[in-house]
């Protein structure tokens, strides 16, 4: 694939609300795979992107190809999001006016490896100076190194975001729950938060 054939774009308010079923029928996709295992629904997904929908803070960079939605990366103003998200942060004595919380970035497989990982966090963080925030944080879920799923040659995007200046954060995790791809029930997940200051 040739980056250039891709169309990558910061979209706010209504250019916004009307790729959010792309960006859900992505979440679904992208996060069946490992490590997240998603057994997800678009009727959650609607209800989970009115979080951007209805946020004049939130910002969605998609990743267009031929018109079509094939990779997306959302923010919001941490004091915005889920409670679950940035209480662990009220324990680094850093206010939460001063963080862009990135929430997910999806990419379907034949599109990755191209540099758009990088548009998506340049325009992050050019969101994030936009809105007077001095740091940029991201989550993303901790699984046992022997989980039963975990593919034989599984890569993580440590480096990738080590790369990009971003650390994890010693002690601070958020839970969520979701069902897993086979199970009847949502489970609780530990996830990982990761940080860069600007």
């Amino acid at each position: 694939m040739n980056p250039s054939e891709v169309e990558v774009r910061a979209l706010t308010g209504p250019a916004l609300e009307a790729a959010l079923d792309g960006v859900a029928a992505l979440r679904i996709a992208v996060f069946r795979d490992w490590p997240y295992l998603y057994d997800g629904n678009l009727e959650y997904e609607r209800a989970y992107l009115k979080t951007y929908r209805d946020n004049p803070g939130a910002l969605l960079v998609g990743a267009f190809h031929q018109g079509r939605l094939v990779g997306a990366s959302t923010s919001t103003l941490m004091e915005d999001h889920a409670e679950a998200f940035s209480a662990p942060f009220r324990a680094l004595n850093i206010p939460l006016s001063n963080i862009l919380y990135g929430a997910e970035s999806v990419l379907l497989p034949e599109y990755r490896g191209i540099g758009l990982g990088h548009r998506f966090i340049d325009l992050r963080e050019d969101h994030a100076r936009a809105h007077h925030r001095a740091y940029v944080a991201f989550c993303s879920v901790k699984r046992p190194e022997n989980h039963p799923a975990k593919p034989a040659h599984a890569r993580s995007n440590d480096a990738f975001w080590q790369g990009r200046g971003y650390q994890p954060l010693p002690g601070v995790l958020a839970e969520f729950s979701w069902k897993d791809l086979g199970d009847t029930e949502e489970t609780v997940k530990p996830l990982q938060f990761w940080m860069r200051k600007l």
